[in-house]
């Protein structure tokens, strides 16, 4: 009888120890050994770190997308609450982690985007794929005339996901959530703010 497959425990234990310890900071043997897999297991199952990397970031990445279809695809709310609604699922989130662990997707950028031609493209695919359902979301929001149209959805899909971003690396240095209200709070004042009818 055939020995029951690793593959999702050294993944589940590679992202992490990843978000612990970084791409660059965590080794094979690290990952083999957080999974209390044989070293040997992780080469069966992944021909490289790197190709290791990119489906710890497709399994992350799935989870991301649940979230985004929790808040902005609950037609109970308008698509500006909506909007808003995901931000706060996040915010949730990262206060469970005690605002020291970020987004995979934003670490694995900064780390790898010089360093991994392979891993760059495939975390530009899934910035592509992610703004996708926001720039719809905003395009409703501009259709109904709740938020103004003076921008393109997709600019301001990039413009909300790439500056959220930039808040949840403030918020791992400070360790609290005052860059991610922050955010919140000047983003629904200004290029989300609702349209006066």
């Amino acid at each position: 009888m055939p020995k029951p497959s690793l593959k999702d425990t050294i993944l589940d234990a590679g992202l992490k120890t990843m978000f612990r310890t970084g791409y660059n900071g965590t080794s094979v043997r690290d990952i083999a050994a957080a999974a209390g897999a044989p070293q040997g297991s992780f080469t069966n199952h992944f021909r490289s770190k790197e190709a290791f990397a990119r489906e710890v970031l497709d399994r992350y990445f799935a989870h991301v997308k649940g979230c985004v279809a929790q808040a902005l695809n609950d037609k109970s709310l308008t698509p500006r609450q909506r909007l808003r609604r995901y931000l706060d699922i996040i915010t949730g989130r990262l206060e469970g982690d005690n605002w020291s662990r970020g987004c995979l997707i934003g670490d694995l950028s900064l780390e790898t985007s010089t360093s991994s031609e392979a891993l760059r493209a495939r975390l530009d695919e899934i910035f592509q794929e992610w703004r996708a359902p926001f720039a719809a979301c905003i395009a409703e929001a501009q259709a109904g005339r709740e938020i103004d149209d003076a921008f393109k959805p997709n600019d301001l899909a990039e413009f909300l996901l790439t500056s959220w971003q930039g808040a949840i690396l403030r918020m791992k240095v400070e360790r609290s959530p005052a860059s991610l209200e922050r955010f919140k709070s000047i983003v629904f004042s200004t290029v989300l703010k609702e349209v006066e009818q």
